[in-house]
């Protein structure tokens, strides 16, 4: 993909320190080299979990930075995925930022640039949810080759739709359709994720998994992740979850709470997706939506309109929350 699109995504990051190649080389499936900076890799655009557990999908090039502390490590890492709105200034940068200074090498996955995609808030079909998981494990099976990484401490953390991935590359039949063999995240971090619509698995990795929500988010709303931590707890993960009372969506943003009419949220639907077999069980009676009526299901149940900004106080404790999770798995833990 054009390196111009790669310089956007750094230029929101707020990593454009970074060196810039010559040219643009084809995707790479190995960083065995030590290459840091802009990277394209491959991964797969499945429309939907259905042909992720089947094919994979579509390959589709994706692009990340990659950024390495001083030092010959190996280090751990964290792999960085953004929500519906894209890169945006003051979030995946700035939690890279945090991660450094702990010693985290960090890779921030741009999912939307190199697929000709500029947000999918206001439509989220403009990207499936497993899209952007397949781009998660496409990171994790790329910085597992890099010499200066440890492939037993790679972490995922991301925001909204980001926060789904962190959630979603725990569920094991997504792992197992994603070829990574016995690659696994050492550590799930959801920033205010949707919790809505599930996806739910018959096993789950063991590695811990940190909710961290908004108590006054209603786009995605806390109690519907709480409820999706319980499962996960259920399930035998390790689970904290971590609610902050004055928060909305998006509560580690440097925005001002705003009310934005035209993003979509699934706040409404209350269903879960299972995956063997795929097919939606509704919380409320437990009865079964048959597969091709999932999607027809989430469009009628989806609604516009939710608030969205930061909140200086969760932020900062937010900010806590991670650097205490990474310290005891990542920085003291020898993996999954």
């Amino acid at each position: 993909m054009l390196y111009r699109q790669v310089l956007t995504g750094l230029a929101m990051a707020g990593l454009l320190n970074l060196p810039t190649p010559a040219t643009q080389a084809a995707p790479q499936d190995s960083l065995r080299g030590g290459e840091s900076g802009p990277v394209e890799f491959l991964s797969r655009t499945p429309s939907g979990p259905t042909e992720f557990m089947a094919s994979g999908g579509t390959p589709a090039p994706i692009t990340g930075s990659l950024a390495l502390p001083p030092g010959n490590g190996p280090f751990a890492a964290m792999v960085i995925m953004h929500g519906s709105g894209g890169i945006r200034p003051g979030r995946e940068g700035a939690w890279a930022e945090r991660l450094a200074a702990q010693g985290i090498a960090t890779f921030i996955v741009d999912s939307f640039t190199p697929r000709g995609i500029a947000v999918t808030s206001d439509d989220q079909s403009r990207l499936p949810i497993s899209a952007s998981v397949a781009d998660g494990f496409a990171a994790l099976r790329l910085l597992a080759t890099h010499p200066r990484i440890d492939a037993t401490r790679i972490g995922v953390m991301g925001f909204s739709k980001g926060g789904q991935v962190a959630l979603y590359t725990a569920l094991e039949s997504f792992r197992q359709a994603a070829g990574v063999g016995d690659k696994k995240f050492a550590l799930h971090i959801g920033l205010y994720p949707s919790c809505s619509i599930p996806y739910i698995s018959p096993v789950v990795a063991s590695s811990p998994i940190l909710f961290l929500l908004g108590g006054m988010d209603d786009y995605t709303p806390a109690a519907h992740c709480e409820r999706y931590a319980d499962w996960f707890a259920q399930k035998g993960a390790g689970v904290t979850r971590i609610v902050y009372p004055g928060a909305h969506h998006g509560f580690d943003m440097p925005d001002r709470v705003q009310f934005l009419s035209r993003v979509q949220t699934a706040r409404d639907c209350g269903f879960d997706i299972e995956l063997e077999p795929v097919q939606g069980r509704f919380w409320n009676t437990g009865a079964v939506i048959p597969n091709a009526e999932i999607t027809p299901q989430a469009r009628r149940c989806t609604t516009r309109g939710a608030h969205f900004g930061g909140d200086p106080t969760s932020r900062d404790l937010a900010m806590d929350a991670v650097r205490d999770a990474v310290a005891q798995h990542l920085l003291h833990s020898t993996g999954p």
